[in-house]
C-alpha cells in the first residue's frame, strides 16, 4: 500500500450501512412478528405443506428469511466496502 492512504468518505459509509442493516431489520420483524403473531389467523387461510401459512411463518418462515437476510447482507456489505475502499 503506498503511502498516501485513500481518504474513505466515512459519514456516507455509516449513512449507507445503517440504511442497509435497518432496512433489513424491519423486513426481519415484518415477517416474524408480523406474518408470525399479528396477521397470523389472516394467514392461516391460506396452507404450506399442509400447514397453516401463519403457523409455518411462526415455526419456519421467520428463520427462513432470516438466513436469507444475513446472506444479503453480507452481499451488500462486501459491494459497500468495495465502493468505499473499506478492507474488511
Amino acid at each position: 500500500m503506498s503511502e498516501e492512504k485513500q481518504k474513505i468518505d466515512v459519514k456516507g459509509y455509516w449513512s449507507e450501512v445503517l440504511t442497509l442493516t435497518c432496512s433489513l431489520l424491519a423486513i426481519w420483524f415484518a415477517v416474524s412478528y408480523g406474518a408470525g403473531i399479528l396477521f397470523r389467523d389472516a394467514l392461516d387461510n391460506l396452507s404450506i405443506g399442509g400447514a397453516p401459512l401463519g403457523f409455518w411463518f411462526a415455526q419456519s418462515g421467520s428463520i427462513f428469511v432470516f438466513v436469507i437476510l444475513i446472506v444479503v447482507y453480507c452481499r451488500r456489505m462486501t459491494k459497500l466496502e468495495e465502493k468505499y475502499g473499506v478492507e474488511g
